[in-house]
């Protein structure tokens, strides 16, 4: 006869181990006056790290912004990563947020400050976790300043390009504001001054329509005729590691033809088209623009169901 402690202490032996849930952690780099802040989410010692940057303006760690974005995209990102076995830090950039204090003025930057600070979040980060290297995520203009930061430093394992412009970006803005028929009253103010800053002359927003003063007060202006004069496919030509390119088929701000720019400039990148996924990687079946900009601030949708799948599968591939 089998005794009943010999079935149950079998039964556990069988049983499959459930992995524990990752470990939030908060994280910070030196910055020129005060410390750059982020989160750490991770699976366990020895995860591959992602450091993710997030895109233009005011946006957050979690991929969200005080004009309405909600959609949380890299936060979810983050715990999707977790689930395959990636670790992730998402950054609060500088200026903004809890990094508020690396720089006295949030808007007196460029991509170049940016991708400064990429360098110290990667010293914070190997010195945090042991890793030999750490892949680098932008999403949107977070990949330009992948990019930039990509040109000098050897202990990044990798680029990953989500959404991200592969003409400078404006040609890209020129697009989205023409896409728009509500902007049809003030188009030709706006090409005009973006025309302007891409010589790089200033702006007198005084003689623009009120409604442009946003896209083109005086704050922030340097950034952009710096901004303006990247090229991502010059920069992208000379990287010479892995690169995922990751383009949504229903995005309104960056097109599929840019992701094809992109993988021209770097013909061994993997390439990932994501039919029916938007800028902020969520899904939308039809080309209904107001249920497309509804997702951005809904952050109990999910992502997408291949970006996870795609990001990993390409972080978790044999060199």
């Amino acid at each position: 006869m089998i005794h009943l402690a010999a079935l149950l202490s079998a039964a556990t032996a069988a049983a499959p181990t459930q992995a524990p849930p990752p470990v939030e952690s908060f994280l910070e780099a030196p910055g020129p006056t005060g410390p750059l802040k982020g989160t750490m989410l991770s699976p366990g010692r020895n995860a591959p790290v992602v450091l993710m940057i997030p895109g233009s303006g005011a946006t957050d760690r979690d991929g969200n912004n005080p004009h309405g974005m909600k959609a949380a995209t890299l936060k979810l990102l983050a715990e999707g990563l977790a689930t395959r076995g990636i670790a992730t830090l998402r950054i609060d950039k500088r200026g903004t947020f809890a990094s508020a204090g690396a720089v006295p003025d949030g808007n007196a930057v460029t991509i170049e400050d940016y991708a400064a600070d990429v360098h110290s979040w990667i010293g914070s980060v190997r010195h945090a976790t042991g890793a030999r290297c750490v892949w680098v995520l932008g999403h949107s203009e977070g990949g330009l300043v992948a990019l930039v930061a990509g040109k000098e430093d050897a202990a990044i394992c990798g680029l990953v390009l989500v959404s991200t412009p592969g003409r400078p970006m404006g040609q890209v803005l020129a697009e989205q504001l023409k896409s728009n028929p509500a902007n049809a009253p003030i188009l030709g103010q706006a090409l005009a001054a973006l025309s302007t800053l891409e010589a790089g002359r200033h702006v007198d927003v005084n003689t623009l329509n009120p409604a442009l003063f946003p896209l083109f007060r005086p704050a922030v202006q340097n950034f952009l005729i710096d901004a303006l004069a990247i090229d991502p496919t010059k920069l992208l030509a000379g990287f010479h590691k892995p690169v995922l390119i990751m383009q949504g088929e229903r995005d309104l701000q960056v097109g599929v033809k840019d992701a094809a720019l992109l993988k021209q400039a770097d013909p061994a990148a993997t390439l990932v088209l994501l039919p029916d996924t938007n800028h902020v990687l969520k899904p939308v079946a039809s080309d209904d623009r107001r249920a497309n900009v509804a997702t951005y601030a809904d952050p109990g949708l999910p992502l997408a169901p291949g970006v996870v799948p795609a990001i990993a599968d390409f972080i978790l591939s044999p060199p």
